[in-house]
């Protein structure tokens, strides 16, 4: 049914890579939801139907960790021996540190400014920029990686997981402002 000892991409018949291929990854995901869903299973006896729950479960927490850039770096880490389970972990980069911090002060005073939603607009076209940075170096990094390459890797996914929480909270200011018109 499903090989559970492969790791997320050799489920997915991918490289062990940064760089993913989201539509390949969307459409094999999609050809193993379609092999493995429980529903297939119904006339199954129950060890079969449990392990298809399983097996599904497993493509699609797969699935989830190698389509979001954070996740994905997380988890190649792992697969180099860097565990990655306390995620309160945080980087030591002083001037990005008070960069974070000048964000979320223009997010908590954004409500009162003349136009809040273009305010929050910017803050996230900001965040957009260092994520995608962010990104850029984890890809080059994470190519065929040195222990050093890995070490800074691990220092920014730390900064990932800043940029990813401050737009979370920019998004649901957002949302909460438009409810609001």
């Amino acid at each position: 049914m499903l090989d559970f000892s492969k790791n997320h991409f050799e489920l997915f018949g991918l490289p062990e890579s940064f760089r993913v291929d989201p539509d390949l990854l969307a459409e094999r995901y999609r050809a193993l939801q379609q092999r493995l869903h429980p529903d297939r299973y119904a006339a199954a006896g129950d060890a079969e139907k449990r392990l298809s729950l399983q097996a599904s479960t497993r493509v699609n927490e797969a699935f989830q960790i190698l389509k979001d850039p954070l996740e994905r770096a997380r988890y190649l880490l792992s697969l180099h021996g860097g565990d990655f389970g306390d995620r309160k972990e945080t980087t030591q980069d002083m001037a990005f540190l008070m960069e974070q911090m000048e964000l979320r002060e223009t997010l908590s005073g954004v409500k009162d400014q003349h136009d809040p939603i273009a305010a929050v607009g910017e803050v996230l076209d900001r965040l957009a920029d260092q994520s995608g940075a962010l990104v850029g170096e984890l890809e080059a990094l994470l190519e065929t990686p040195s222990t050093e390459d890995l070490k800074t890797a691990r220092e920014l996914v730390r900064k990932l997981q800043f940029v990813d929480k401050c737009r979370l909270e920019a998004e649901n200011l957002e949302a909460e402002l438009e409810e609001r018109l």
